[in-house]
């Protein structure tokens, strides 16, 4: 199990660093911002996103994404004005995941590991706390979900960051509601119920006791509920590594 991290007393920016998975269905951290706004409509949660489609985690220049006036220097409002931000700390967490085959396959692997180490020790150097993002499956090899659950325990043992088992919760659900498309037809990218799964588990971690909530997305309240549920009862099964809010 990864150590508890030394995360802010409370989260008001994340990054997320990945690939397309990130960027289906309005995004898994749009969806964070939803999620825990419909429950907490005073917290004001800044979420950014940096997605390199058919990418590794290794693409990404990730120093490059805490300069000064770069990334998330400014934002649209509801309605569409543009925002100005001066944020003391660029981001309080980066949450990285790697491609879907990233961690695991053979000519790929070692360059995740490398990535992780050098990404976790760069968001450290700038203030914020590393997290991993284990991803899901595809969904006619199952078997890759413990092989990417593996992939990223490891690398977040070795560099003390919390990891959210986003695969888990994916396994999980098909085994006790197949009904519920997780996979697009091209068996890999996430459904809305897939992204909003993911989200779900997202929140569940980062922001313990939130994640029960009315936002729905498009789904219907049955299934948003029994999402959530699921990401709530897995994580404190698991014991995996909260943050503080």
């Amino acid at each position: 199990m990864n150590r508890p991290v030394d995360a802010p007393k409370k989260i008001e920016s994340i990054l997320f660093v990945g690939n397309s998975y990130l960027a289906f269905n309005n995004g898994i951290g749009w969806h964070v911002s939803r999620l825990l706004a419909e429950g907490r409509p005073a917290y004001r949660l800044r979420s950014t996103s940096v997605s390199i489609t058919g990418g590794g985690l290794d693409w990404h220049d990730l120093a490059s994404y805490f300069r000064p006036d770069a990334v998330g220097s400014y934002r649209y409002d509801e309605h569409n004005n543009v925002v100005i931000q001066s944020p003391t700390r660029l981001f309080d967490v980066v949450v990285m995941l790697d491609g879907s085959q990233g961690p695991v396959h053979p000519a790929l692997k070692d360059r995740f590991a490398e990535a992780a180490r050098r990404f976790s020790a760069i968001t450290r150097r700038h203030g914020a706390e590393p997290v991993f993002l284990a991803t899901w499956a595809y969904h006619d090899r199952p078997e890759m979900t413990a092989q990417l659950a593996e992939a990223y325990e490891a690398a977040g043992r070795e560099s003390d960051a919390a990891v959210i088992p986003v695969g888990r919760a994916f396994e999980r659900v098909r085994a006790e509601r197949p009904d519920i498309a997780l996979h697009m037809a091209d068996k890999s990218h996430p459904t809305l119920a897939g992204t909003y799964l993911a989200a779900c588990m997202v929140l569940a971690v980062l922001f313990p006791g939130q994640e029960q909530s009315g936002w729905t997305s498009e789904l219907d309240a049955a299934t948003a509920d029994y999402l959530q549920s699921v990401a709530g009862k897995l994580v404190q099964r698991t014991g995996e590594t909260r943050i503080e809010p």
